[in-house]
């Protein structure tokens, strides 16, 4: 920092010079998701960019030929016959391996949501008294309880399972394996008869549930069910 005296009645100076300069910070001016997904659709479509101008560049020569340049070109091709044909062999098995070992395309054929009978609906009111009914619960967790029903955007029209409007309630490894399978079988069902597959004829099963895991597994249950192939 320097400062200069005033001279002759003039005005004070002060100047600060720091010599660590700071770079910008690109994580705040950036919003790296972005970043991220333009990458992604760089590398996906890699080989799509290259080709265009490839071929770009590959029309603009040849309409440049002339009839003497394609006698000349295969005048050179009959003399290096064999060259061709192996250059030829050799371009036809590169994109027949590209072909087949691209990512193939997913599509969603069709979907089916279970929606589960009328008598176990809940309300508010219901659910919180069944829940005083539960000697566990003191004031403050049922004032938890209250104002999570409230923030959570949960309707009048909320579904409980068959276990838990039992007063007291049974959470049991039977009540939930049960609610499982009429999940997922009312689920399966709906879709199969909208649909018209035949479950045999799937070949990849993916289930997921990020609370109950039981065992024998839920794919393996629904394997079971409906005899899908191993």
């Amino acid at each position: 920092m320097e400062a200069q005296e005033p001279v002759n009645g003039g005005s004070v100076q002060i100047r600060r010079e720091d010599g660590s300069r700071k770079l910008p910070n690109f994580l705040q001016s950036v919003n790296m998701k972005y970043v991220k997904l333009g990458y992604h659709y760089l590398i996906t479509h890699l080989f799509k960019l290259c080709l265009i101008p490839l071929m770009a560049v590959s029309v603009t020569e040849i309409s440049r030929l002339t009839p003497d340049d394609l006698y000349q070109l295969w005048l050179h091709l009959q003399y290096n016959l064999v060259a061709f044909i192996l250059l030829s062999a050799l371009a036809v098995f590169g994109s027949t391996v590209f072909i087949m070992t691209r990512p193939r395309s997913v599509y969603l054929v069709d979907y089916s949501c279970y929606l589960p009978p009328a008598s176990l609906q809940v309300k508010y009111q219901k659910f919180m008294d069944h829940s005083k009914l539960i000697e566990e619960f003191n004031e403050s967790s049922l004032e938890f309880q209250r104002k999570i029903l409230e923030r959570s955007g949960l309707g009048e029209e909320t579904y409980l399972p068959e276990a838990l409007h039992c007063i007291p309630p049974r959470p049991t490894m039977v009540a939930a394996r049960e609610e499982a399978e009429q999940v997922m079988f009312g689920c399966l069902d709906k879709l199969f008869e909208n649909t018209k597959i035949n479950p045999r004829d799937i070949g990849v099963l993916v289930v997921n549930c990020s609370l109950f895991n039981p065992t024998p597994s839920l794919s393996a249950m629904i394997v079971n069910k409906y005899k899908l192939r191993g």
